[in-house]
C-alpha cells in the first residue's frame, strides 16, 4: 500500500517528499506492497516466501489553525492490489477518524475537516486498510499511522506572575538586581524559533535595564533618590522569535518602591522661634510645640528634642511625640510676670537612629533658639503660705480668735482682698473669719476628747474681681485642758482566797485619763480618808501609774462574807489636779494550794462547772422527782406501822409475864425539843425551871425552886437531889425511865474543864494550817477550822 503526502513543509520533508514523488511517478504514484503469494512450480515442493512490501511512509503532517474555505488535503492511502477499477475499498480508523479526518474510500485520499491547534493535541494515531470491496476481504494487513500537527507561531509570549511589586532601598549602587521575571511561549520550542523569547524594557530608562535572555531587572543609576522620587513604573516585553519582525510579543508591570535609609539630618524651618505662655498657665501642663523636619520616613526620621542651655531650662522641659515626631514644651515651674517677663532656650533635635554608610552627610541633628514671652495675667490673691496650722483650746469660749490667714494680690494693681470659709463641709461651720483681716474664731465650744482636730478652707477673692478665688487649707487644733478625771482602765474582777495570809498582792490595777499625757500623765491611788481604817484590806501605790492591792489578815470565809467592798481614789498629776472614787469589789472564793480558784459560791461553781439552763432544769426536776418518791415511802412507812400497831397488854385474863415493846428510842443530847439540858450541864444557867416542850402539864401549880439566890454556895449532890424531886413531882414526865446525863465537874475549877461539850464558845491559839499540808483527805477537816478560826478573828 502506497501513502502519498502532498503538505511538506520542512526541509528535510521536501526532500522526502520529492523522494516519494519521483518514487511514485517511476512506480505510478503507489508504493507497493507485495502480498503473500506461493508459487507452484511443476516438479518442485509448494515454498513459502515472505511478503515484500514497498518503502512506506507512515507520517503525515497538517498545518495547524487552517482557515480555508475546503477542508486541508493531509494525504493519500494507495495500494498495490488497486488497478484503479473501484474494487479496493480504503478503511480509516483511529483518533478523529470520520470527524476530524475523512478519507475517499476509493481514492485513499485523505482531509482535515477542522482547524487543528497543536497546543492542544501535538499528534493523532490512525490506522488504515485496504479490503475487497465485494468480498469485504482485506487485501493487506492494517496498517498503523501517524498525522503531526505541525506547529506555526500563533501564540505570544506570556508573564503568568505580573504585574509584579518590588522595592529597593535607595542610593543603592548601580547594577542591583531588583527582580527577574520570566515569559512562557505556547508554542513548540523544538520547532523553529517561535518559542524563543527575548525581553526589553519599554517603559522606565534610564533607571532600570533588563537582561534580554534572563529578564534580570537593574537598577541603571547611581544613588537614586527617595526623597526625589519614590515610585517607579517599569513595562518589560518579551517577544517570540528571537525579537525579529514578524514576532509575537506580551508585556508586565513591574512596580519599583524606592525604600528609605537615614541619609537625610533633621532641619528647624527657622533658627528662631518666640512662644507666648500667660503667667497662669498650670505646672506640668504643655505650652507649646515645635518640630524639626526630616525628609527621611519610618524610624529614620525618629528624633529626640533636648533643651540644651539657656535661662529657661530650669522653668521649661521638652518632650518627643513619638506619633508626629513634635517636640512639646512643658511648664516645671510656676510663671510669674512681675518676676521675669521672658525665658531664652536653645533646642536641638536630633535622629535616634544612624545609618553609618551615610555619615559624610551629617551632622544628623539640628539646633534652634526659642524665646519664651511671659504674658501678664490678672490672678487670683496669693496666699502667704501654702497651708497653715492653728490652735486652740478645748472649752474656749464662742468667739475666740484661732489664728490669722493673709493673702495678697500677686498683680501690680494690689487691689483689696475679701476673706471667707468654705461651707461647703462640716468642720467649717464650726468657725467664722473676719472678712477683711483674715482672723478666724470659734463658733461653738469644742471638746478635745471628743475631736482633737479640724479641717476648714479659707478661701480669697478680690474685690474688684469676685470670680478670681484662691483657696488655702487650714488645720485647727483643739488642746487639751484637764477636764477629764482619772477612772479604773477596765472592770476588775478581784478575788481572794480563803487561806490568804496577810499582806499578800491579790490584784493590781491601772488607771486611765481621757486627757493627754501632760494632764495626767501622772496618777496617785489611795484609799478613801474619811471612812476609817479597813482591817480586810489595804492598797499599796507602786509609783508608775499602777496600785496594788493587799490583804490586811490570815483566812477569809465565805460563809461569814463572801464580798467585801474597797473604795479606791484615783488623782491625776494635771493642773488643777481631778480625782475619782471607784469600788472595788472582792469576791472571797476556795483556792487550791498553787492559788487556783476551785470556786467562789454556788452560781460560780454551777458556772464555772460550765452548765447549761437545760441541765439546770435537768438536775432540779431530778431532785424534785427524787423528793416527791422519798415523801411517797415516808408516807407509807408510817401507814403501815400504824396499820401493825398493837396493844401493850394483850388481854386482861391473860395474867402471863407481858414485854412491853417501846420503839420510841430518845433523841439524845441533840433532841431539844424532849426536854433542856443546858441546865444540868451548868446549875449556874438555871435560873428557873423549865418545863418541857412537848409535853403540856396537867398541873397548873407547881411548886418552884428558884436556886439563883445561892448559886455560889450550891452544892452537886444536893442540885441533883432536888432536880429528881422535881421530876417525880412533875405529871408530865414520861411515862418510862428516862436516863438523864449530867456533864457538870464543879463550879469555878481553877484548872477549868477539859470537857469539849463547851469548848465551841472558847478561844484556841491553835493554828490549823497544817491540816491542809496532809492530803486530800484531811481538806475538808483544814476548810472546817479554817472558817472557825476566821469567825473568831471576825
Amino acid at each position: 500500500m502506497r501513502i502519498t503526502s502532498t503538505s511538506c513543509i520542512c526541509p528535510v520533508l521536501v526532500c522526502l517528499c520529492f523522494v516519494q514523488r519521483c518514487y511514485g511517478a517511476a512506480h505510478h504514484g503507489s508504493i507497493k506492497v507485495t502480498r503473500n503469494q506461493t508459487k507452484h512450480i511443476e516438479g518442485e515442493t509448494e515454498v513459502h516466501h515472505r511478503p515484500k512490501r514497498g518503502w512506506v511512509w507512515n507520517q503525515f503532517f497538517v498545518l495547524e489553525e487552517h482557515m480555508g474555505p475546503d477542508p486541508q488535503y493531509v494525504g493519500k492511502l494507495h495500494s498495490n492490489s488497486d488497478k484503479g477499477d473501484g474494487s479496493v475499498k480504503y478503511i480509516l480508523t483511529g483518533e478523529g477518524a470520520g470527524t476530524i479526518f475523512i478519507i475517499d474510500d476509493t481514492t485513499g485520499d485523505i482531509h482535515s475537516t477542522k482547524s487543528l491547534d497543536r497546543e492542544q493535541k501535538t499528534h493523532y494515531v490512525l490506522h488504515a486498510q485496504a479490503i475487497d470491496r465485494r468480498t469485504n476481504k482485506p487485501l493487506e494487513p492494517e496498517s498503523e499511522f501517524i498525522i503531526k500537527v505541525q506547529d506555526i507561531n500563533d501564540n505570544a509570549p506570556k508573564f503568568t506572575d505580573g504585574p509584579y511589586v518590588v522595592t529597593v532601598p535607595e542610593m543603592s549602587e548601580m547594577g542591583t538586581s531588583v527582580l527577574q521575571v520570566t515569559a512562557t511561549d505556547a508554542d513548540d520550542p523544538t520547532y523553529g524559533n517561535s518559542a524563543r523569547v527575548v525581553y526589553s524594557i519599554l517603559q522606565g530608562q534610564p533607571y532600570f535595564s533588563v537582561d534580554p535572555k534572563t529578564g534580570v531587572i537593574r537598577t541603571a543609576l547611581h544613588n537614586m533618590d527617595r526623597e526625589a522620587r519614590e515610585h517607579y513604573s517599569v513595562v518589560i516585553q518579551a517577544k517570540d522569535m528571537a525579537g525579529q519582525v514578524g514576532g509575537l510579543s506580551g508585556s508586565t508591570t513591574v512596580n519599583i518602591t524606592l525604600t528609605d535609609v537615614n541619609d537625610n539630618p533633621p532641619r528647624f524651618p527657622q533658627k528662631h522661634y518666640q512662644l507666648y505662655v500667660p503667667e497662669s498657665a498650670q505646672v506640668g501642663s504643655a505650652v507649646g510645640k515645635i518640630k524639626a523636619n526630616d525628609a527621611d520616613a519610618g524610624s529614620n526620621a525618629d528624633m529626640k528634642y533636648t533643651i540644651i542651655n539657656g535661662d529657661g531650662s530650669g522653668v521649661f522641659s521638652i518632650s518627643t511625640d513619638k506619633e508626629t515626631r513634635e517636640g512639646i514644651l512643658s511648664l516645671k515651674k510656676p510663671l510669674n510676670y512681675e518676676k521675669k517677663k521672658s525665658y531664652t532656650l536653645n533646642i536641638e533635635g536630633a535622629n535616634t537612629h544612624l545609618d553609618f554608610r551615610f555619615s559624610h552627610l551629617g551632622p544628623f541633628k539640628d539646633v534652634t533658639m526659642l524665646k519664651v514671652i511671659v504674658g501678664d495675667v490678672d490672678e487670683p490673691p496669693l496666699f502667704t503660705m501654702p497651708s497653715y496650722v492653728m490652735e486652740v483650746y478645748e472649752n474656749a469660749k464662742i468667739g475666740t480668735a484661732v489664728g490669722t490667714v493673709t493673702a495678697q494680690d500677686p498683680d501690680t494693681a494690689n487691689s483689696l482682698v475679701r476673706y471667707f470659709i468654705d461651707h461647703n463641709t462640716e468642720d467649717n461651720r464650726y468657725f467664722t473669719i473676719d472678712a477683711s483681716t483674715g482672723t478666724v474664731k470659734t463658733a461653738k465650744i469644742f471638746d478635745r476628747e471628743e475631736t482633737p482636730w479640724y479641717n476648714i478652707t479659707v478661701a480669697a477673692s478680690e474685690i474688684d474681681n469676685p470670680g478670681l478665688v484662691s483657696h488655702v487649707p487650714v488645720g485647727v487644733r483643739i488642746l487639751d485642758v484637764n477636764d477629764n478625771p482619772p477612772e479604773l482602765a477596765r472592770e476588775y474582777d478581784v478575788v481572794v482566797c480563803e487561806n490568804a495570809k496577810p499582806g499578800q498582792v491579790i490584784q493590781t490595777i491601772t488607771a486611765t485619763d481621757k486627757d493627754n499625757s501632760a494632764n495626767g500623765a501622772r496618777f496617785h491611788f489611795s484609799l478613801d480618808e474619811g471612812l476609817s481604817l479597813n482591817p480586810n484590806f489595804t492598797l499599796r501605790d507602786n509609783e508608775d501609774n499602777t496600785a496594788s492591792i493587799l490583804t490586811r489578815r490570815r483566812r477569809y470565809s465565805r460563809t461569814s462574807q463572801d464580798i467585801y467592798y474597797l473604795p479606791v481614789l484615783i488623782s491625776d498629776g494635771g493642773v488643777p489636779p481631778l480625782s475619782s472614787s471607784s469600788t472595788l469589789t472582792i469576791r472571797v472564793c476556795a483556792c487550791e494550794r498553787d492559788g487556783r480558784v476551785r470556786t467562789c459560791h454556788a452560781e460560780a461553781f454551777l458556772s464555772s462547772a460550765g452548765l447549761s439552763t437545760g441541765a439546770l432544769i435537768a438536775i432540779l426536776l431530778c431532785v424534785v422527782i427524787l423528793l416527791v418518791f422519798s415523801l411517797a415511802i415516808v408516807v407509807l412507812f408510817i401507814t403501815l406501822r400504824r396499820s401493825k400497831k398493837e396493844p401493850l397488854i394483850i388481854s386482861e385474863e391473860d395474867v402471863r409475864e407481858n414485854v412491853v415493846t417501846y420503839d420510841d428510842e430518845g433523841g439524845g443530847e441533840e433532841d431539844t425539843e424532849a426536854f433542856d439540858i443546858t441546865a444540868l450541864r451548868n446549875p449556874s444557867a438555871a435560873e428557873e425551871l423549865k418545863y418541857r416542850r412537848d409535853v403540856r402539864p396537867e398541873v397548873k401549880h407547881v411548886a418552884r425552886h428558884h436556886p439563883s439566890s445561892s448559886l455560889d454556895s450550891i452544892n452537886v449532890q444536893e442540885f441533883i437531889k432536888q432536880r429528881l424531886a422535881e421530876a417525880d413531882l412533875d405529871p408530865s414526865v414520861p411515862p418510862y425511865d428516862s436516863l438523864q446525863t449530867y456533864a457538870y465537874e464543879g463550879h469555878r475549877s481553877e484548872t477549868g474543864s477539859i470537857s469539849s461539850l463547851d469548848s465551841a464558845t472558847t478561844h484556841s491559839d491553835q493554828d490549823y494550817n497544817y491540816l491542809g499540808d496532809w492530803g486530800p483527805e484531811f481538806k475538808k477537816l483544814a476548810e472546817l477550822y479554817g472558817e472557825i478560826e476566821s469567825e473568831r478573828t471576825t
